[in-house]
């Protein structure tokens, strides 16, 4: 008999159990506690009249886990600073979607070095968590595998669904069982009908394949996620932040009856993929907050402890720490003073 599967499969390792690693490195009372309490936090900014700003801040991903607890040392000082205007959540994504191939992610290469320890990976990732979540700080990653939830969805307080997935069906169904507000980015060609869908879509019960905690393909059934919004980060045809593109986004939100409700990633197409006019892009939108605008509720910011970013792969040794390998980021010192100037700026909100 001619063989017809697995014909390009080399190997199949198996994983722990969402079960298994959750009883491995269960979370806290106090970071349950943490993470509810900010999940609750970042719905009110979204969806009600708490004029406190919403910040997602940090490296575009995480490859050396002593650099990114450094760095949310650093961040959980200043949130604490700001936390009477500016709700601060710190970026932690393990998981990086590739235009065509490249690093992957802690959780699919924690080693950087190829050899793929996936389960080592989820360790590091739900270790990591933790450790943010204990420092005070919410965290915030971007969904891309659809299993990967059931190992760390309980550790996240807001997550983020690409702009390479927010079209994907696979995503919209994840979402909508996912127990955290999420946001869903316009589409890399700049279309906002995709994401405008996708919230739709995942506010409605879904069933769909997926696995359950002790690791057996199911049918997942889920009764919708209420709290998704969109997110503008730019697309082929350039930035959509200005007031017209607020408006824009304001129009098309109210004609399928969702909140209008927006947060701006400052980085990617938003800032021509140059990391040092972020905070150009943040001051653009504080204009539009003092000047009435209700709608933007938050922003996103990639920061990391030294400005740019570094070719990679690369022997691990020549690395320079603090430095992103994927996306460019400012530096600390440009962070603790864009943040500042953010809770400086949103002082005639509260007056």
């Amino acid at each position: 008999m001619h063989r017809t599967s697995d014909l390009n499969v080399v190997e199949t390792r198996t994983l722990p159990s969402p079960t298994a690693l959750l009883a491995e490195l269960p979370k806290t009372t106090a970071q349950a506690a943490f993470v509810a309490h900010s999940r609750e936090d970042i719905r009110r900014i979204i969806f009600t009249d708490d004029r406190r700003f919403l910040l997602l801040i940090g490296p575009c991903s995480i490859h050396d886990v002593d650099a990114g607890r450094d760095y949310a040392r650093r961040l959980a000082a200043l949130a604490r600073e700001v936390s009477d205007r500016v709700v601060v959540v710190m970026r932690v994504y393990f998981e990086k979607p590739r235009t065509t191939v490249g690093w992957k992610g802690l959780v699919m290469d924690p080693h950087l070095d190829g050899s793929h320890d996936i389960a080592a990976g989820l360790r590091l990732g739900r270790t990591f968590l933790g450790d943010v979540l204990d420092l005070g700080l919410p965290t915030a990653t971007e969904f891309l595998d659809p299993i990967t939830p059931q190992y760390v969805a309980d550790l996240v307080c807001w997550g983020a669904i690409g702009a390479r997935t927010t079209e994907s069906q696979t995503h919209r169904q994840m979402a909508s069982g996912l127990s955290m507000p999420l946001g869903f980015k316009n589409g890399t060609d700049g279309s906002l009908q995709a994401a405008v869908n996708a919230i739709k879509a995942a506010g409605q019960p879904q069933t769909f394949l997926g696995i359950n905690l002790d690791g057996a393909a199911s049918a997942v059934v889920t009764r919708g996620n209420p709290n998704c919004h969109v997110v503008l980060r730019g697309g082929a045809a350039g930035p959509n932040f200005s007031p017209d593109h607020i408006a824009q986004t304001e129009t098309l939100l109210a004609k399928a009856n969702l909140p209008k409700s927006i947060l701006v990633d400052c980085s990617h197409d938003n800032s021509a993929k140059k990391p040092e006019l972020q905070p150009e892009v943040m001051r653009a939108l504080l204009t539009q907050i003092a000047a009435g605008n209700r709608s933007i509720m938050g922003a996103m910011i990639e920061s990391n402890l030294s400005a740019g970013n570094q070719a990679f792969p690369v022997p691990k040794e020549t690395l320079r720490y603090g430095v992103s390998i994927t996306d460019g980021c400012i530096d600390w010192p440009t962070t603790e003073a864009l943040v500042r100037e953010i809770h400086t700026a949103l002082a005639p909100r509260f007056a």
